[in-house]
């Protein structure tokens, strides 16, 4: 498992990613892609996902549509063109972030991704 610690400083980049990646997803969705992306070792709790998302859609990067299924009503979040902008710079910066950390803890090889 993942630390919360470091799932804390990532995880509006990880929602920004997925919602590039997938257009709309709902809470739930975003939960279970997050699990079965890394094979059950970041499971993000509703405490941690909600507020994120909530922030997300007070900074315009996201926009949310209820949708009805059935007798449940579900909440669907996408990108904004803003959120766009921001998922490629947030992903980046992280690429940088995992760089300077491989060499600052001597890991070796840089991670370059871009």
């Amino acid at each position: 498992m993942v630390s919360k610690d470091l799932l804390k400083g990532t995880l509006k980049t990880i929602v920004l990613k997925l919602l590039e990646e997938n257009g709309r997803m709902y809470g739930y969705e975003i939960t279970q892609e997050v699990e079965r992306l890394t094979e059950g070792k970041v499971q993000l709790s509703w405490g941690a996902l909600y507020p994120a998302l909530h922030k997300l859609e007070s900074d315009h990067l996201i926009t949310s549509e209820e949708e009805s299924i059935g007798k449940r009503v579900r909440k669907y979040y996408r990108l904004t063109e803003s959120g766009t902008n921001a998922a490629k710079e947030k992903i980046r910066e992280f690429i940088d972030f995992v760089t300077i950390m491989g060499r600052v803890l001597d890991t070796g090889p840089s991670l370059n991704l871009a």
